[in-house]
Order: structure tokens, then C-alpha cells, then sequence
């Protein structure tokens, strides 16, 4: 049987670039590992080669738990690696790659859990449901989307997902934070236009649209979004007062998240809105005022305050600047506290007494927000023990993506914990 460190590398090796050829030859491999051990697929296309692996296994109770992830990775230019970015390379004590981290490392740890589970002949206390999706660095049309109404059937009965961005450890002096993500940012990424009239770049411009979107868009970049706490945000922020015994300044969260380090990574990014300008097209020739001009706005917004966003939005684009959008998806919210938080806590502490559990919201997103559209609760939970010195967020979508042998074992150990009840 293959280590989970073996599994990750073999799905590093396989370049599933979003956009690129496709996620097939990865999903295939996932297939056949599930296959072998006696775990029965369900493997369907959305598009040619964008492919998607589900698998479901008896339990001792039909109350299903899901476990997702996707086998796509964003770009990598290997120039800037210290080796190939698909090379999956097992060195130093880690396994190196695009995908280590997002998310071809907690895919490896749900396979070798479930495999390892199959040898052993053991059986999880509840059904258990395993997507292996197409998709999700993009905005999961040709995966978790397509999976939920396509093929809806095969998550009946399902309650409560864990997938990416939760459950990692993170330094607090003798003990180690693990935070579970409850929750997510909502996205709005939006398509704005400016329409004005053209003429010859030497004369004085009538209605100039560069100018007008520009206005507009420094609008956007320079507004101070006021500071929204959630419930999950506030609980998070009461236990980290509480783990390192200095109370945390509500009215000076910006200051006391740069004073935490990498403790309050957990929440600076979490306690407002944000839109950020990524994206400019506009005329076609020097001397050429154009008729339009465009840009992308990658807006994130709390837990219900969609139309508190949106309305602020249009304040600062004001009337010129119309807007469409490219993908707009709720913020998603899992319950908190829960028996099932507790489950996963336990899960933590059973291999780390040191463990710190706590909530957290997710300042970015991931394929929850589909399986929410069918009432899935999802949870940030793909448990990794990190050395000290590896920057977990900056390893996403960053240069030399790596992720601990160990950490990696460990994760799987939690997991089958948690399948398990034990």
C-alpha cells in the first residue's frame, strides 16, 4: 500500500492546471487507488477531460459525512522553483509541488485514511461520501457545481462536509492553534464597464471612459471597509485573548493582528469587506480616446452582508460605471459551536495534546459554497501538523509549494480519528 507522502507526489506529477488539459489522468489515478482497495466509483465528466471522482462507503450510521476536495492546481512557472513545480518531488522532509498544499496534499491524506481504513477492514461510524473535483481554482462550473446538479444523487444524505483551508497547526508558544473553519467569505468578482465617446487623444475629451473607470476604481482600491464581526470571527478572536492571555483590542484589530504575527493572519483578512482592482482593458491606440473601457473587481464579502457590499460598491463606482458579474457565490456558514466541531477538536487532541482548536472564517473560498446550495454544512478541516518554519497562506499559490512528510502522517491519523469516533 502507498504512503500518503507516495500518494501526494504521484498526484503532484500530474499537471492539472486550471485553465489547461484537464484534471482526467489525476482522476484516474484517484479512481484506480479506490478501486483497488475495494471502494467503488463513480467517475463523470462535465467537460472533456474535466473529470470528477465520487465514491461513497458504508457506515455504521446513513447520517453521511462528505469529504471534498479538487484535483486542480492554478499556474506555475518553473523559473521561479527551486525545482519542477510538478516534479512531486520528496526531499528535506517534504513533499515539493504545485498542489502540496492546494490541495493535492489533503486529497493524498483522505485517500491513504480511507485505504488504510479498507486494509484493516475497519467500517466508519457514518457513510461516508468522497469528492475528488474538477474545477474549484476556477469557479467550479465544470466541477462541484456541476456534481451538485448533475449528479445530486450522489450526496443523499449527506449533512456536513470537511474540505481545504482548516485544521492546520499554527505556533502560539507551547501550544499549537488548529483553527476549523466555520464558515467563508462570500465572492463577487465583477466585470465593470465605462462608456463614453471617442475621438482624437490630442482634443479635449468629451466624456473620456479611461478616466472615468479610473476615478472609479481608485474609488474602490483606497475605501476603508468598515470592521464586521461575525460570530465565528468574535469567537475566534476570544480564544486567542484567552491562548496567549493578552486580551485582544476590538477597536484596534488591524494593530493587534500585525502584533499577533501569525496569529492574527487568522483574522485580518476575516473582520471586514474587501474589493480589489486585478484586471484593466482599455483602448486599442495612443492617440485614441476609446468608447469603453473596462475592469475586473475581486470583491469577498462577511456572512450576510451581501447587499451591505454591494450597495457600497455602487456608491463608489457611481452612475457611469455599469457592472456585471463574473461569479457571484454566497458566503457560506457552518454552525458553531456543534458536536460535530467538537468531533473534529477531539480528533486534534487526540494526536497533539497541545492542540488548541478554534473557529474560523475563511477570508478566500472553495467548493463548500456549492454543496451549500443542497444544505451541506462545510467545515475547513484537512488536519496538518506544519513545521515552525513554513508559511502555511503563503504557500498558496506560491513559488516552492511544499508540505511536511510528517504533517502529512499526521493528518491522517486525525482523520481516521474522526471517521472512526475514536
Amino acid at each position: 500500500m502507498k504512503s500518503v507522502a507516495e500518494i501526494c507526489s504521484d498526484l503532484i506529477r500530474f499537471d492539472t492546471t486550471n485553465p489547461g488539459s484537464g484534471e482526467r489522468p489525476a482522476a484516474e489515478y484517484v479512481a484506480t487507488l479506490l478501486e483497488d482497495a475495494g471502494i467503488a466509483t463513480e467517475v463523470f465528466e462535465s467537460a472533456p477531460r474535466r473529470t470528477t471522482v465520487v465514491a461513497r462507503i458504508d457506515g455504521d450510521s446513513p447520517d453521511a459525512l462528505l469529504i471534498h476536495g479538487h484535483l486542480d492546481v492554478v499556474p506555475a512557472d518553473p523559473a521561479e522553483w527551486r525545482m519542477h513545480p510538478f516534479s512531486g518531488e520528496i526531499t528535506d522532509g517534504c513533499v515539493y509541488g504545485r498542489g502540496a498544499v492546494d490541495m493535492k496534499g489533503s486529497c493524498s491524506m483522505t485517500l491513504a485514511t480511507v485505504i488504510g481504513m479498507a486494509a484493516r477492514g475497519e467500517r466508519p461510524k457514518r457513510d461516508l461520501v468522497l469528492a475528488f473535483l474538477a474545477d474549484e481554482e476556477a469557479t467550479g462550473e465544470y466541477g462541484s457545481r456541476h456534481a451538485v446538479t448533475e449528479h445530486r444523487e450522489l450526496f443523499d444524505g449527506v449533512t456536513e462536509a470537511i474540505s481545504e483551508s482548516g485544521g492546520f497547526s499554527v505556533p502560539a508558544g507551547d501550544e499549537r492553534v488548529y483553527p476549523v473553519a466555520v464558515g467563508e467569505r462570500g465572492t463577487a468578482w465583477m466585470k465593470l464597464t465605462a462608456h463614453g465617446v471617442a475621438g482624437h487623444g490630442s482634443r479635449p475629451a468629451i466624456d473620456n471612459p479611461v478616466a472615468t473607470l479610473v476615478h472609479a476604481l481608485s474609488r474602490v482600491a483606497t475605501h476603508e471597509w468598515p470592521v464586521r464581526l461575525t460570530p465565528a470571527v468574535k469567537a475566534l478572536i476570544q480564544s486567542l485573548s484567552e491562548i496567549t492571555g493578552s486580551p485582544i483590542d476590538l477597536g484596534r484589530l488591524d494593530e493587534e493582528a500585525e502584533r499577533l504575527g501569525v496569529l492574527g493572519t487568522l483574522f485580518e483578512g476575516q473582520i471586514r469587506n474587501s474589493a480589489n482592482p486585478t484586471m484593466l482593458d482599455a483602448g486599442y491606440k495612443v492617440n485614441v480616446v476609446p468608447s469603453t473601457a473596462s475592469a475586473h473587481v475581486d470583491g469577498r464579502y462577511l456572512p450576510g452582508l451581501q447587499e451591505e457590499f454591494l450597495a457600497t460598491i455602487d456608491d463608489l463606482l457611481g452612475p457611469k460605471i455599469t457592472r456585471e458579474f463574473v461569479n457571484l457565490e454566497d458566503a457560506p456558514a457552518a454552525p458553531y459551536p456543534s458536536p460535530f466541531f467538537d468531533e473534529m477538536a477531539a480528533a486534534l487532541l487526540a494526536e497533539d495534546p497541545k492542540a488548541r482548536p478554534v473557529p474560523y472564517l475563511m477570508s478566500g473560498g472553495t467548493d463548500a459554497k456549492s454543496f451549500a446550495r443542497i444544505g451541506i454544512e462545510g467545515y475547513g478541516f484537512a488536519p496538518l501538523m506544519l513545521r515552525p518554519d513554513l508559511d502555511y497562506f503563503g504557500m498558496f499559490h506560491g513559488k516552492d509549494e511544499r508540505v511536511p512528510v510528517a504533517g502529512l502522517e499526521f493528518g491522517t491519523r486525525v482523520l481516521t480519528r474522526l471517521l472512526q469516533g475514536n
